[in-house]
């Protein structure tokens, strides 16, 4: 097991210095559309002398390769660089909204795992009844809708009808001060939809196909009831596919969630991501995928860890099964 952590970590090495090599080439004059400064400067009108100031002040004078290598030098000592727009370091930034990101990420996660991977066991349990139907229809027609909209739809109804109508109606914006639950529904139920749907479409033909190996049917000719087949023996193998969505999910909300956290104007790293995506904040957009990278590679590694508990027939470091 330990060789095999020790791997993976060692394959994780050139993936990071890879994405960060193409982000700073993307940051190189004239691949993106938009400078940096003027977008600093807004309508203000500055002289050369200024503008050059304030370039060399940003470090933008420099070749791209000197450029890359103080970044990767200040990234190992935790820094993430300085704010253009915000004069202000971007790890502090990342520090003070990553627990809106993840008590969002949290919420979402309940949520998918809860009823995604409930529904899939019902609709492979009772296959082709009612619920089966009713699952599938819902799924099928959650996967289709972009979240953006899906968002703006249940602010729509849930917000701004809602009230209209009298009803017991849910915040559209923000997270409450201080914090509540009552903010955080919405964007959960929103950041969740998508991917509960997968989850429970995944979960259902798993069931189903692990319902038609061999050893069920022996669980089954023995006498076990169907909820002690589906405890003991179909439930853990049909869950690695599954693991592997939810680990996958989770590193991309943990990392932000961009539309989200736009849609519903949630202050955590997401939302920052726009702003310094519209706002050509490049080391804040350099920062954010950063997190990204290390949250995916992070949740990634622990998934496949996780295979050997959910599977005793997995071994890692070359071992046969």
């Amino acid at each position: 097991m330990l060789k095999y952590v020790a791997r993976r970590i060692l394959q994780m090495i050139p993936v990071f210095f890879g994405v960060t090599i193409v982000l700073f080439i993307l940051r190189a004059p004239g691949v993106l559309p938009g400078d940096p400064i003027e977008m600093l400067t807004g309508d203000r009108v500055i002289s050369e002398t200024t503008y050059n100031q304030l370039v060399s002040k940003h470090g933008l004078d420099q070749p791209l390769t000197t450029q890359y290598v103080t970044y990767m030098k200040n990234l190992a000592r935790g820094d993430l660089g300085q704010s253009y727009k915000k004069n202000r370091s971007v790890t502090e930034i990342f520090v003070e909204k990553y627990p809106y990101t993840a008590r969002l990420a949290l919420a979402a996660i309940l949520i998918e795992v809860v009823i995604g991977i409930g529904v899939g066991i019902i609709s492979a349990v009772k296959r082709y009844s009612f619920w089966d139907v009713a699952g599938t229809l819902s799924t099928s027609i959650l996967v289709s809708l972009p979240v953006f909209w899906l968002g703006m739809l249940m602010q729509i109804l849930f917000g701004v009808y809602f009230k209209k109508w009298g009803l017991p109606y849910l915040p559209i914006s923000g997270m409450g001060n201080p914090p509540d639950l009552a903010h955080l529904i919405l964007p959960a139920i929103t950041l969740a939809s998508v991917s509960t749907a997968y989850v429970a479409r995944i979960m259902r033909s798993q069931m189903i196909d692990v319902s038609q190996q061999d050893y069920i049917r022996t669980a089954e000719a023995k006498g076990l009831s169907g909820g002690a087949v589906v405890r003991r023996h179909s439930l853990k193998n049909a869950l690695i596919p599954v693991v592997t969505f939810i680990g996958i999910d989770l590193g991309a909300m943990l990392a932000g969630a961009i539309l989200t956290e736009t849609v519903f104007n949630w202050p955590g790293i997401g939302y920052e991501i726009y702003l310094a995506i519209i706002a050509r904040d490049w080391p804040i957009v350099t920062g954010g995928v950063v997190i990204v990278v290390i949250a995916y590679m992070f949740i990634n590694l622990l998934v496949d860890i996780s295979y050997a508990f959910l599977d005793p027939r997995i071994r890692y470091g070359g071992e046969a099964a």
